[in-house]
């Protein structure tokens, strides 16, 4: 019996490494359309979300049948409780890159010196993503602490998208409709960010049984 329920604890956690590995792929596959103006993988990205979605509902079924059945307690209880408040996230993550291919697939291109600072935030937020799953998986407090204090980045991204438009508005010589969908992919790029940094709030609360802003961090609290 406690070799079975350690074995799906062990299955769990190579199911959100799965999971993690679907998202990036997804998020990768909508920037590289957006860098190489791809429609055809903007279009495979776009509809492959429901494997994402698939892959939420095997992790959640899991979850619950752990708990049902084996009534973890202690630290075993925070990584099941925490895995399905984050694949939450993750699918998140997985329809918002499905979101941005699908604005790539009508994107008017000649406008595309417009890019760089979505494509800069594009690779911190990736990069979000990738550790926060890591840090999870691996049970890496630092880690996790560092992708939340990166969320600030990805936000600076954001304002700067935002002041470069406005100018861009204000010179009248870009297309109105490629400005509103560039804001709309840094939005998105944003909203992966916070997904990311849940997660990585997550990961602190399997090993901590608190969550973050009750341990800050000590940089933090330097500056308090």
């Amino acid at each position: 019996m406690r070799d079975q329920y350690n074995n799906q604890l062990k299955t769990l956690c190579e199911e959100i490494a799965q999971l993690g590995h679907f998202c990036d792929d997804a998020l990768a596959g909508a920037i590289k359309a957006l860098h190489d103006n791809d429609n055809d993988l903007a279009r495979r990205i776009y509809k492959s979300d429901y494997i994402i979605d698939q892959k939420e509902r095997e992790i959640e079924n899991l979850c619950l049948t752990i708990i049902l059945h084996q009534q973890p307690i202690a630290s075993d209880l925070r990584l099941v409780s925490s895995a399905l408040k984050m694949i939450t996230d993750m699918e998140r993550i997985g329809d918002q890159s499905s979101d941005i291919a699908e604005i790539v697939m009508n994107l008017d291109y000649a406008e595309k010196s417009s890019f760089k600072t979505i494509e800069e935030m594009a690779i911190v937020a990736r990069g979000m993503v990738q550790d926060s799953v890591e840090a999870f998986i691996n049970q890496d407090i630092e880690l996790a602490r560092d992708i939340i204090d990166r969320d600030n980045q990805v936000d600076d991204y954001l304002n700067q998208a935002r002041e470069q438009m406005i100018t861009l508005i204000k010179e009248n010589n870009h297309n109105a409709a490629t400005i509103v969908d560039i804001l709309m992919i840094a939005k998105y790029l944003e909203r992966i960010g916070d997904h990311a940094t849940n997660i990585a709030n997550w990961a602190i609360f399997q090993l901590m049984g608190e969550h973050p802003e009750k341990h800050p961090h000590p940089q933090a609290r330097l500056q308090a």
